[in-house]
């Protein structure tokens, strides 16, 4: 493998998904129930006739933790939410306080814009 190509940078989410189901031993029934959606789902992801969105993703990674978050949103062609340290939360709402009325409600939505986009 190229030393500068990163593990799993080349699979697929279908890919993993197999990887997952043979770590864990699972079927796609059971992947559904323990991420709380259907097995039509996930039989679409894994026939790639679908990409999982992002909380579907947060959910496979909580249920599934040897399958990281970032590694799934990759390979579903997705990216992770970054990490928001408490200090980095702190920060981000000191400069919103200090925003007028108005510029607070457009960064809401542009906030709400990126968050969208990211689900998609």
């Amino acid at each position: 493998m190229d030393a500068d190509v990163p593990p799993h940078a080349n699979e697929d989410f279908a890919q993993v998904l197999a990887e997952l189901r043979d770590h864990y031993d699972v079927t796609d029934s059971e992947i559904a129930r323990r991420v709380g959606i259907s097995p039509a789902a996930v039989h679409n992801w894994t026939h790639r006739k679908a990409i999982p969105r992002s909380a579907a993703i947060k959910q496979l990674s909580e249920a599934f933790p040897a399958f990281p978050q970032a590694r799934l949103a990759a390979a579903a062609g997705r990216t992770a939410p970054g990490p928001l340290t408490p200090d980095r939360e702190a920060r981000v709402l000191e400069l919103f306080r200090q925003l007028t009325t108005e510029q607070q409600r457009l960064a809401e939505i542009q906030l709400k814009a990126w968050r969208d986009n990211n689900q998609t």
